[in-house]
């Protein structure tokens, strides 16, 4: 006999739309079309990337053959798409952040299917205040700590050098950089918190094993940094899957990975060579 998923619906914001069924349309819905949606959904976006991370990883170790010299090596996360040309430029770049969108738009559209939208997630605005002052404090901690292990992770060899941007000093640089942070929050935490910690909750994982699962996905994304990379956004997805159980909101850490990549970006172009400490 086929398995179905079966459950009601949850409401937004109280903390239930993390373990419900699919109900409405999804209510027939087998364990095993449940999980081919979620690897369709990672394949069109952070799965992919999760992947391309790892086999880039492999090629850095493979060409420096240590994992302690992962430092020698270098990444740019937000780098010139047509030098010499900031018109063009700046047209790749608006392509880039509209269409890094897909994800998350492909998330709403399944969700809203199901009958429960990203209000299930808490995705809304309803509580900005209050969402506000939490994701800037989980900003503050998260954001702190992490500079702090990639700094020493870098010093041990075992983090590849971050190179936030490298786009020309010109207008629109800021701006894009913005965009890219906020584009970046946004399909990472509708994907992996609202999004995922729902499906695997309904294929009927336990809590603890979906929000390992979610984390280790989203700690191999970042393996093209290293192993620094890897380990502090493995600790960064435990961390956000256990405040969005307890919150049942997803803006609060939208707003918190916005705010860390924003001041990432940013402040890559204000402190490079200015500061020592800061690899470049």
């Amino acid at each position: 006999m086929t398995e179905q998923v079966s459950g009601t619906r949850g409401r937004p914001g109280d903390g239930t739309g993390v373990g419900t069924g699919l109900g409405g349309w999804g209510g027939t819905w087998t364990k095993r079309l449940l999980w081919f949606e979620v690897a369709a959904v990672l394949a069109v976006g952070l799965g992919r990337s999760a992947v391309y991370s790892v086999i880039s990883l492999i090629g850095t170790l493979t060409e420096v053959h240590s994992a302690t010299k992962l430092s020698t090596q270098s990444v740019a996360l937000n780098a010139s798409a047509a030098p010499g040309r900031p018109w063009l430029d700046l047209t790749w770049q608006a392509y880039g952040i509209a269409f890094g969108l897909a994800p998350a738009l492909l998330v709403a559209y399944l969700l809203t299917r199901e009958g429960v939208g990203l209000r299930v997630m808490g995705l809304d605005a309803s509580r900005p205040l209050r969402d506000l002052g939490y994701g800037a404090g989980v900003a503050a901690v998260i954001g702190g700590s992490g500079l702090a292990l990639y700094l020493s992770a870098h010093a041990a060899g075992l983090a590849v050098t971050v190179v936030p941007t490298t786009l020309p000093a010109i207008w629109w640089r800021i701006p894009v950089l913005v965009g890219s942070a906020w584009q970046n929050a946004i399909v990472e935490e509708v994907t992996w918190n609202g999004y995922l910690l729902r499906r695997f909750d309904q294929a009927g994982l336990r809590p603890q094993r979906s929000d390992a699962l979610s984390a280790l996905i989203r700690g191999c994304y970042h393996l093209y940094q290293g192993f620094g990379g890897f380990l502090g956004n493995l600790v960064m997805g435990l961390v956000f899957a256990k405040l969005y159980r307890r919150w049942g909101r997803v803006t609060p850490l939208l707003i918190a990975h916005g705010l860390i990549d924003t001041v990432t970006f940013v402040g890559y172009v204000i402190l490079a060579g200015h500061v020592s400490w800061l690899p470049t």
